[in-house]
């Protein structure tokens, strides 16, 4: 197991209990599996008194959570809900909004920007087409992961313990006969969208409406969001969908930079 970089004091030691405990959250919040005290306690080099003590906190203030059944713990909705107000944040103000709106105009359509909240798909950004669309999905919009070519993206890249816990929040609706409902098959699909890059939603959320969508990493190079095209089937059938790939791409590496260039 190896930690996160923390942040610490000029001194290389953690004396602070607010670094402590950002050590704690962060470490928590970056781990792909629960996290018990006693690993904690390792991956910081901090007393495993101090860690109970802190989690303890952390866990009464809603930041951390309990797995269910287990002894590890996870991030709570109230650091979700920080971490989501920040990305947001950061999105709308900042180059990485810069770059949705190129995007938009080089497709000609709407643009949106995603990650994984509470079991869903959270719309943390969009850029609408001055093309007619019909459908408005605003900011802070959920919508399913299983049937939406971001949401599938962000499932296909998550470890297999967490994807089958996103999709056992889910009923795994069929909202339209393109939709995949068997988890089974979805896994096929995952395979595929980690071995093409992309991933497409060919009218499997709404009827008529085709997207595509390509992942987003951060500075770890660990995917932590997607970017998408979206329009009618009519104006954008599944072929000139696959021909905005690249553009997609590029975008996300512009996106990934900045993140990159933010924590240096």
């Amino acid at each position: 197991m190896t930690a996160p970089d923390i942040i610490s004091s000029p001194a290389g030691d953690r004396t602070s209990i607010a670094q402590k405990t950002f050590a704690v959250m962060e470490c928590v919040g970056s781990s792909d599996r629960p996290l018990t005290t006693s690993e904690l306690a390792v991956l910081l080099d901090m007393p495993k008194p101090t860690v109970h003590r802190i989690v303890h906190q952390l866990d009464m203030d809603g930041l951390l959570v309990h797995e269910p059944g287990g002894r590890g713990y996870v991030p709570g909705p109230r650091l979700f809900s920080f971490a989501l107000n920040v990305v947001q944040a950061s999105v709308r103000h900042g180059s990485k909004r810069a770059v949705l709106e190129r995007l938009s105009k080089v497709t000609g359509e709407t643009c949106n920007f995603g990650l994984i909240s509470g079991g869903a798909l959270l719309y943390a950004d969009r850029v609408e087409s001055s093309w007619p669309f019909g459908l408005r999905f605003s900011v802070g919009s959920r919508v399913p992961l299983h049937c939406t070519s971001m949401g599938k993206m962000l499932l296909a890249h998550q470890p297999k313990r967490r994807r089958e816990h996103l999709l056992a929040l889910s009923d795994l609706h069929g909202y339209t006969d393109n939709t995949m409902t068997d988890p089974e098959r979805l896994e096929e699909h995952f395979a595929e969208i980690r071995a093409s890059g992309y991933s497409i939603d060919n009218q499997e959320f709404l009827a008529g409406v085709v997207c595509a969508a390509v992942p987003v990493r951060d500075s770890r190079g660990k995917v932590c969001a997607a970017i998408a095209v979206s329009a009618p089937q009519a104006r954008m059938p599944i072929s000139l969908a696959v021909e905005h790939v690249p553009s997609l791409l590029e975008a996300a590496e512009e996106i990934s930079a900045t993140w990159l260039m933010e924590e240096e």
